[in-house]
């Protein structure tokens, strides 16, 4: 008789990119592709699973990350969610996938009910069904650049500057961003 595994609930990141594209060495761009992080300012969330991290940690140097939580993902999803063909991410969207509010999803995601925000097109859902995402939600945000401005895009957050983890902070920058 095979042992039930569990599911490994992994932290969600929020990964920002803020250096730009000219002079990024190719292995760096085919990772920061691989992430959708093709521009400057653009945001993904993550799980923190063994090989995303790795793919974070090798791209350290043109990204910010750190832990999103609900209410940071909350208002990213209401301010600047889309959905494919570039609409806004609208409650009356969410309510017609059986989401309740972008909260719901929000908690639902960062406490790892769900594995994903988003989709994709793929995805074969009947309307009214609950699904277990966002269907057709973009994978990526795209954030305006901090008011206040950035420190440095050279030096790392340890040593004052804005790149690499910044833990829980990471939710005043988004929301700067916003």
């Amino acid at each position: 008789m095979m042992a039930q595994q569990e599911k490994v609930v992994y932290p969600r990141y929020a990964v920002i990119r803020l250096r730009g594209i000219p002079t990024t060495p190719r292995d760096i761009a085919v990772t920061l592709d691989l992430l959708r992080l093709r521009r400057k300012f653009t945001m993904v969330v993550v799980k923190g699973s063994p090989s995303v991290m790795g793919m974070i940690q090798k791209v350290n140097d043109w990204v910010t990350w750190g832990e999103i939580d609900a209410d940071t993902l909350a208002e990213v999803l209401r301010k600047r969610g889309r959905i494919v063909g570039d609409k806004p991410l609208t409650l009356e969207y969410l309510q017609k996938w059986g989401w309740h509010s972008f909260e719901e999803i929000a908690l639902a995601y960062v406490a790892g009910e769900i594995d994903s925000l988003s989709c994709g097109k793929k995805m074969r859902i009947k309307e009214g069904e609950r699904p277990p995402c966002i269907p057709y939600l973009k994978p990526f945000f795209r954030l305006h650049p901090p008011r206040g401005g950035l420190n440095s895009v050279k030096l790392h957050f340890s040593v004052g500057g804005d790149l690499g983890y910044r833990g829980p902070l990471i939710n005043d920058l988004i929301r700067r961003m916003l």
